[in-house]
């Protein structure tokens, strides 16, 4: 009995070590188990993209930045914005002349149904360069209305040439310009207000001018469907139908006809899209214009008093269509929102 005890004693000692060491191991795998099940698994790690990988798209109410001179891929379509943007331009009257004239009833209520800017400035004196900071953001140094060829050419960038590198369709449409694509006065067609006709990018290619720069007669077609209408149309009267060379009722009338019919067509009734009426200079110093927008785009009963120009039609496309802007002028220059809805 005394031996039994005494092994029995010796291998107390051995037998605790192993029972402490089996609860360390199963405490630990428990622990671990334990663990395990309540910590989340960490995410797997997503491909780094190459820095050749495209930037993100920039939205249409954020002009792209970065340089000036840029723009989209050509053939790449840039974010939807408005549907088609129509601009007409009619001749030397300041919002005086105009707003709350008796003699223009249908401007009138057109600029009270929709959206009117009563701080609007034309850039300069005269026609020209007014026409091609609309359009291009700078005069090109050109000063005054020369004919174009020689030392009256803009050969910088300009809006067409963004909206057509940006998958977009556009056309010039002139009253009485007797073919498509002329560079010469003719009747009462002022090649002084097509500003298209000075740049070498869209003249330079005699096919696509003559596609693009259009007489008036076309668009009454064109207005036939929402497809076959251009994304930016952009139009000038006839020296008599601007009110350059005839009184305001005549170009009042004029517009009421051509007005109406734009804004019954299918583009603006069953899409999102802007008509713009301004004029390229006033008369005196301040140079104010008035300028309207209209259509389904537009607010309704509004009048805006924040300081615009020309420029800020250029950036209010640009803006739109997410295009990049073509100088300092029209990038600097505050987009027109508050004037659409």
């Amino acid at each position: 009995m005394t031996g039994s005890r005494a092994g029995n004693m010796r291998l107390a000692p051995v037998m605790g070590r192993k029972r402490r060491s089996l609860v360390l191991a199963c405490g630990s795998l428990a622990l671990g188990l334990f663990t395990a099940g309540c910590t989340t698994p960490p995410p797997a790690v997503a491909p780094v993209p190459s820095r050749s990988a495209p930037a993100p798209v920039t939205s249409p109410s954020e002009p792209a930045a970065g340089s000036s001179s840029g723009g989209p891929a050509a053939g790449v379509r840039t974010p939807r914005g408005l549907d088609h943007i129509v601009i007409i331009v009619e001749e030397n009257k300041p919002s005086q002349l105009i707003i709350d004239n008796s003699d223009a009833p249908y401007i009138n209520t057109l600029a009270a149904d929709n959206a009117l800017a009563v701080n609007y400035q034309a850039v300069t004196h005269p026609s020209l360069p007014n026409y091609l900071a609309l359009t291009s953001g700078t005069n090109a140094g050109i000063t005054d209305d020369c004919s174009p060829g020689g030392n009256c050419t803009a050969n910088v960038p300009n809006i067409v040439e963004r909206i057509g590198e940006s998958g977009r369709s556009w056309k010039m449409y002139a009253e009485d310009m007797p073919a498509p694509c002329t560079a010469k006065n003719s009747g009462k067609y002022a090649v002084k207000h097509n500003p298209f006709m000075y740049y070498p990018g869209v003249t330079g290619d005699k096919a696509s001018c003559a596609a693009h720069v259009v007489a008036l007669t076309q668009l009454g077609e064109d207005l036939k469907g929402a497809s076959s209408l251009p994304d930016y149309a952009f139009i000038s009267p006839n020296m008599c139908n601007d009110m350059h060379d005839c009184p305001v009722t005549t170009g009042d009338e004029w517009l009421s006809r051509q007005v109406s019919a734009i804004l019954a067509s299918p583009a603006f009734t069953t899409q999102n899209s802007l008509l713009v009426v301004t004029w390229d200079e006033g008369d005196d110093s301040s140079n104010k214009v008035p300028t309207i927008f209209a259509g389904p785009a537009a607010k309704k009963g509004f009048r805006s008093d924040a300081a615009f120009s020309h420029y800020s039609v250029l950036h209010t496309v640009e803006s739109q269509w997410g295009l990049a802007p073509l100088t300092d002028n029209d990038k600097k220059a505050p987009v027109m929102s508050d004037m659409l809805k």
